[in-house]
């Protein structure tokens, strides 16, 4: 019986594992090898690692984990959550079950994209969702825009003082009279058209359309959806925000006891969505970790 079992080896559960065992609790951090930036290069706006490989930040926690003694790492994915507190079963990919008194949940999202022929060739590489992450490297460059709406209109005012020209282009069909309203008066330029194929050049990007072909730098995807990367938020019942993202407290509490949340998978009642940021995903980690502890803590006998 761990005190806690981690699933999900980002940084939320990277940090939560650390925090757990430099307080002497036993735990178990389960890693499926799947991440949502698997394919990133370099990650952004962490102060310390700015520019840093994902996959170099993993290798040094886990090295820096090897330090405390009740803390194990498995490289290996869970199948399914049962139980109630004090008393969980997670059974892994292997058909063999482990057990811990809390659940910490931080196996993230998966995004899906519009469907482009090349898009998904360039997903992390040079196209991307979050200016945060990814809008300095355009600084004073052309890029393009795919999908309209709100979020377009988002991306628009947040990159408009970083890039060159910006060309907004529809996702399967021409962009609506209400998206023409919302972006008409922001400088950026409308295509009616949408992109059929996008590839890799020299340059950057090369878009295709029905009747043009233009080079950008890069690609923000505005028609990008994300959904929970593992099925336990839905099997254990627990409450989802409209975003799609698991509801918690301040401290990474979910709805059924016992069983936390922290990354870009959960976020607070009072956000409109997650915090997509390895820094946000990580004090997350720490946050629901430290709860824990104190719960822990707090059912010692007198």
């Amino acid at each position: 019986m761990y005190d806690v079992i981690v699933i999900g080896g980002g940084p939320a559960g990277l940090q939560a594992a650390l925090t757990l065992g430099r307080m002497h609790r036993s735990v178990v951090l389960l890693d499926s090898g799947e991440y949502r930036n698997a394919g990133v290069r370099h990650m952004h706006n962490m102060i310390g690692n700015d520019g840093r490989d994902p996959g170099d930040l993993r290798a040094a926690a886990h090295r820096e984990l090897t330090a405390y003694p009740n803390v194990s790492i498995r490289d290996i994915a869970a199948s399914e959550v049962t139980g109630s507190a004090g008393d969980f079963a997670v059974r892994l990919a292997d058909g063999s079950d482990i057990h811990a008194q809390h659940v910490l949940l931080a196996t993230g999202i998966a995004d899906d994209l519009p469907r482009v022929p090349g898009l998904a060739e360039a997903w992390t590489v040079t196209a991307f969702t979050c200016p945060f992450c990814d809008g300095h490297e355009f600084a004073g460059r052309d890029i393009a825009i795919l999908g309209g709406g709100p979020r377009a209109a988002h991306l628009i005012g947040l990159l408009a003082p970083i890039v060159g020209g910006i060309t907004v282009l529809p996702v399967g069909a021409s962009l609506s009279a209400d998206d023409h309203a919302a972006l008409d008066a922001t400088g950026a330029h409308l295509s009616e058209l949408p992109a059929t194929a996008i590839t890799h050049t020299s340059d950057g990007v090369r878009i295709t359309t029905e009747n043009d072909e233009f080079t950008v730098a890069g690609i923000f995807v505005a028609a990008a959806t994300s959904r929970q990367r593992a099925p336990f938020a839905e099997e254990l019942g627990l409450t989802i925000h409209a975003s799609g993202a698991i509801s918690t407290d301040d401290f990474g509490r979910t709805s059924a006891p016992g069983i936390w949340a922290a990354g870009d998978l959960a976020h607070r009642a009072s956000l409109p969505g997650p915090m997509a940021s390895v820094l946000a995903a990580a004090s997350a980690g720490q946050t629901a970790a430290a709860m824990i502890v104190a719960e822990l803590a707090a059912q010692r006998p007198a």
